[in-house]
């Protein structure tokens, strides 16, 4: 799985690249216009995860480093971030409880 992930991170990074070269020097007819499409997407996409996944990231020790991160890869950090732990979760049951 990390594997899947360092790949996943890996290719969402040279797909930004892709788009910000396309930016500065744009490809060939018809691709640099599917390269922007494909890219305000990406972005309109990630923007959403940003939203719904914002109550999680709130609470880390770096969370605009975590949105940026999310802007740029989406679910491939969002899925490498560690869970929260079923220790914290029965404290907080009992705490409720007495």
């Amino acid at each position: 799985m990390k594997l899947f992930l360092r790949v996943g991170k890996l290719l969402a990074l040279l797909f930004w690249a892709v788009v910000l070269v396309n930016l500065f020097k744009p490809l060939t007819n018809p691709f640099h216009l599917l390269v922007n499409l494909v890219g305000s997407l990406l972005l309109l996409t990630h923007l959403l995860e940003l939203v719904l996944f914002n109550a999680s990231v709130k609470h880390r020790a770096h969370p605009w480093r975590d949105r940026l991160l999310i802007l740029l890869l989406g679910m491939f950090h969002i899925k490498s971030l560690p869970a929260p732990t079923a220790v914290d979760d029965q404290d907080n049951k009992d705490a409720n409880h007495a």
